[in-house]
């Protein structure tokens, strides 16, 4: 059984090298004033490319054991999300992070809500950058996601394994690699025609209309669980 940074004592904290860490000013903050931490407590750190190792906490970070590495998982699943407002995105990407998910990609649609410019949206995804390392880090993930530019949905419709989110559709499946869910407006005419134009299919997530985070949330749920042999598909 391959190993989990989650197997060992203490905190997992993400470090750019593994043999030399230094860890970033916010991270020690939270190790030593929000988790209580003191010298000589064990950590493990990651590198957020598959890589982690035991240490121990101080004024330099000692390195206590072997590096260990785990293989990215197979299939490589993700979850597109049309823009919403307020700090749903931010719970998106947080729990998308926690499941699993490998690819979080925010996209504009035409009813959604929010509409920024390039600006605000580059903005915006390094805030979800912030907030998907936050989350890999409490969750002991040692593969960091990739958290996407804002995309254009016509741009995402000609990627390979996509389908769209919609109550009438099939069952998830891992031949669906890329789901993307709506807003809570949700599929425009023409966005759907574009899809269909494009053979590209639809996947349920049962006969609810949801909100728009918990499609999302519920898509990852349901992708990251087939992956791991814990649900089965539909026979």
């Amino acid at each position: 059984m391959v190993g989990h940074p989650a197997d060992h004592l203490g905190p997992f904290v993400l470090v750019d090298d593994l043999d030399a860490p230094v860890l970033l000013p916010d991270d020690r903050h939270h190790l030593e004033r929000v988790l209580r931490c003191r010298t000589g407590d064990p950590i493990v750190l990651g590198d957020g490319r598959g890589a982690w190792r035991p240490a121990h906490l101080g004024p330099t970070v000692e390195p206590r054991g072997d590096i260990e590495r785990a293989e990215p998982a197979n299939p490589a699943i993700g979850v597109g999300f049309a823009l919403v407002k307020g700090s749903k995105p931010d719970f998106v990407v947080q729990k998308l992070t926690e499941l699993g998910i490998d690819h979080i990609v925010p996209f504009r649609a035409a009813h959604s809500v929010v509409q920024w410019d390039v600006t605000r949206a580059e903005k915006a995804a390094g805030r979800w950058r912030s907030v998907a390392r936050a989350a890999a880090q409490q969750c002991h993930r040692p593969w960091l996601p990739v958290v996407e530019e804002v995309r254009d949905l016509a741009d995402l419709l000609r990627r390979e394994g996509v389908a769209l989110a919609d109550r009438a559709g099939e069952p998830p499946s891992l031949s669906h690699s890329l789901v993307l869910v709506g807003p809570e407006g949700g599929w425009a005419a023409p966005e759907v025609g574009e899809a269909d134009r494009g053979g590209v299919p639809r996947v349920t997530l049962g006969p609810h209309v949801l909100r728009a985070e918990t499609a999302s949330v519920a898509v990852g749920a349901v992708l990251a669980g087939l992956r791991a042999g814990v649900i089965g598909p539909v026979a």
